[in-house]
């Protein structure tokens, strides 16, 4: 299920990523819906719901970490 706003993310994203990384999640998220649709489409049995997490997290990460303080920073600044 696609994702509208950044309010309907999962708890586990809103309450622990910068509004900016939410962004990022939430189009890499639904970008990943899309794309991985088909079953023959997913490298494994995840579902396309697991599929499209692992993507936005990938994604998150890619231009974020988690700090020592245990939140989120863009890893350019």
């Amino acid at each position: 299920m696609p994702y509208n706003s950044r309010s309907s993310l999962p708890d586990n994203v809103k309450n622990v990523l910068p509004a900016h990384a939410q962004d990022i999640y939430l189009a890499a998220f639904n970008n990943a819906w899309d794309e991985y649709k088909d079953k023959k489409d997913r490298n494994d049995n995840s579902s396309r719901e697991e599929v499209s997490h692992k993507v936005a997290w990938a994604a998150v990460k890619h231009q974020y970490e988690k700090g020592e303080d245990d939140k989120w920073h863009n890893k350019s600044n």
